[in-house]
C-alpha cells in the first residue's frame, strides 16, 4: 500500500499486475503476446508486454478488457493511447505498459528488437 496524503492507494504487486495483464489478454485471444523485463533499462515501466491483434475491433475489445480489469483490482491513474481507428493501443498501467497491434505495424516498428531483444529476454505469455 502507498500512502499518499492522507488517503490511501491500493497498489498490484508486479507479478500480479502482470498476471491480471497476462490472463485478460489470453481471454481475449492476444497474437504472440510477449513480456520484456525493462528493469535497469528505463525508468518508465518493470515490464513492458507486447502482443498483436486481428483488427482494430480485437485490439479496441482487448484494450477495453484490460482497462476494465485494471480498474476493478484497484488501479488508479491508468491511461491509453489510440484506442478508435488505431493500429496501435498503449495502456500505461504504472509498473507494466501494454503495445496492442495490428501485426503489420508490430513488424515494423519491432519493439522487441528495440528493448533488447526477443531471445532471452522477451518471454512468451501463451505456452
Amino acid at each position: 500500500m502507498t500512502v499518499i496524503g492522507t488517503r490511501t492507494v491500493k497498489r498490484q504487486s508486479r507479478p500480479d499486475l502482470l498476471k491480471l495483464v497476462r490472463s485478460s489478454l489470453e481471454d481475449d485471444k492476444a497474437i504472440d503476446a510477449v513480456s520484456i523485463d525493462l528493469t535497469g533499462k528505463t525508468s518508465i515501466a518493470d515490464t513492458m508486454v507486447i502482443a498483436s491483434g486481428t483488427s482494430q475491433r480485437h485490439l479496441a475489445t482487448m484494450a477495453q478488457h484490460l482497462l476494465e480489469r485494471l480498474k476493478a483490482a484497484g488501479m488508479k491513474g491508468l491511461s491509453s493511447e489510440g484506442s478508435g481507428q488505431s493500429d496501435w493501443i498503449l495502456i500505461d498501467a504504472g509498473d507494466v505498459i501494454v503495445h496492442l497491434f495490428k501485426g503489420e505495424l508490430r513488424q515494423f516498428y519491432d519493439l522487441e528488437k528495440l528493448w533488447g531483444g526477443a531471445p532471452p529476454e522477451a518471454v512468451r505469455l501463451h505456452a
